[in-house]
């Protein structure tokens, strides 16, 4: 299969009217994220199931386009089932530059588990396996924002997507038989409603902030909040802000001023000259807070008997993956079981698809029976 590069918004608009009449259609990016809090989108492969444009892997330069506004128009076109291989960066790119995602989204890594075969496939085991193709990786650590780009990095650009038909091909099938291509299209409507939603509550992700008291914790919420503000405002990634340690310690000492702020917390130098009296100005402002309006303590962790009931829900998962024949990744996150011991105001968007009656309800239920 040939490929060739659209580097005009003139090509791009022709490819789209060529591509009309498509039922789906294979894509890929390559982008860079070195030292920027956001993903810099550096080319977009596609590849079609049909019209007049397929049989061709097309290179968007999105270097040279002015106006995507027409590829925005097929990611978003529900006619057009979107294939991509482990999405979620993917996605990310797209939100970030186009201000939108692929939808419908058929996500062949899930697929291939839904399938029955591994769980979490690199896109290179995946082709091995179905299509007996070996793909070279040369090119994974190019540098793809710089041009122009050479004939090895678009050939190899081009294999993401000219396997992917192949690959597609026979999943879509599989998933059919077994009555489960609606349950990868249900995730990727689960995977872009995550994304848009996945913003404020980093901080509870940073290591013994449970250990926090509720004045303490509202610093860390406060520090966390804004170097998320701060770090997409800027583009740079969290840690170049200040980093979790940093941001912990903050909570813990709570320094009134720049000078206890200095001997107390880990900060480079820089950013002790840069921020140090936004810093304490945040700390400050927690103390304004009522008492009743805190947040509540994070839960600590589990005790022995919720991590002996843990194991046992994860066990009767295992059952109902087997029976399904497919990996038991798929069925949760790790992360989910102790959601489902310790039920939180909010569930993750994907209990609400095929999950809420395969595994959801029946552990659930499980748990309220008292048989763990």
């Amino acid at each position: 299969m040939e490929w060739k590069l659209i580097e005009s918004d003139q090509a791009l608009q022709e490819l789209m009217a060529a591509s009309e009449g498509c039922q789906a259609v294979m894509v890929d990016t390559e982008f860079m994220r070195r030292n920027t809090f956001y993903p810099q989108v550096a080319l977009v492969q596609l590849c079609f199931d049909g019209s007049a444009a397929a049989g061709t892997a097309w290179l968007i330069d999105p270097l040279e386009i002015s106006d995507p506004a027409p590829l925005a128009q097929l990611l978003q076109d529900p006619g057009v089932v979107k294939v991509l291989h482990s999405a979620s960066e993917d996605l990310e790119v797209f939100q970030r530059w186009l201000g939108c995602v692929p939808a419908p989204l058929f996500d062949t890594q899930k697929a291939a588990a839904m399938a029955g075969l591994d769980f979490g496939m690199g896109y290179r085991a995946l082709i091995l396996q179905l299509c007996d193709e070996d793909l070279p990786k040369g090119e994974t650590r190019s540098d793809w924002l710089k041009r122009p780009l050479t004939e090895s990095q678009c050939h190899y650009a081009a294999q993401d997507v000219t396997y992917l038909l192949d690959a597609y091909a026979q999943l879509a099938q599989r998933c059919q038989n077994l009555g489960r291509y609606d349950w990868v299209l249900s995730d990727g409507e689960d995977a872009a409603a995550s994304l848009a939603t996945a913003l404020p509550n980093y901080y509870k992700r940073i290591k013994s902030a449970w250990k926090l008291q509720p004045r303490q914790l509202a610093v860390l919420v406060a520090v966390s909040q804004w170097r998320e503000e701060a770090a997409r405002d800027w583009d740079k990634p969290r840690s170049w802000i200040i980093d979790d340690q940093a941001c912990l310690q903050l909570a813990q000492h709570m320094p009134v001023d720049v000078s206890e702020l200095r001997n107390k917390v880990d900060l480079p130098p820089a950013v002790m000259r840069k921020r140090g009296e936004l810093l304490v100005e945040l700390v400050a402002s927690v103390s304004e807070i009522e008492e009743g309006d805190l947040p509540q303590r994070l839960p600590p962790p589990l005790e022995q008997r919720q991590r002996d009931q843990l194991k046992a829900l994860k066990k009767r998962a295992a059952a109902i993956a087997d029976k399904l024949e497919m990996p038991q990744q798929v069925l949760l996150a790790a992360k989910d079981y102790e959601q489902l011991l310790r039920p939180a105001e909010t569930e993750p968007v994907s209990w609400q698809g095929w999950r809420k009656s395969v595994v959801v309800e029946p552990l659930r239920d499980a748990i309220l029976r008292g048989e763990l």
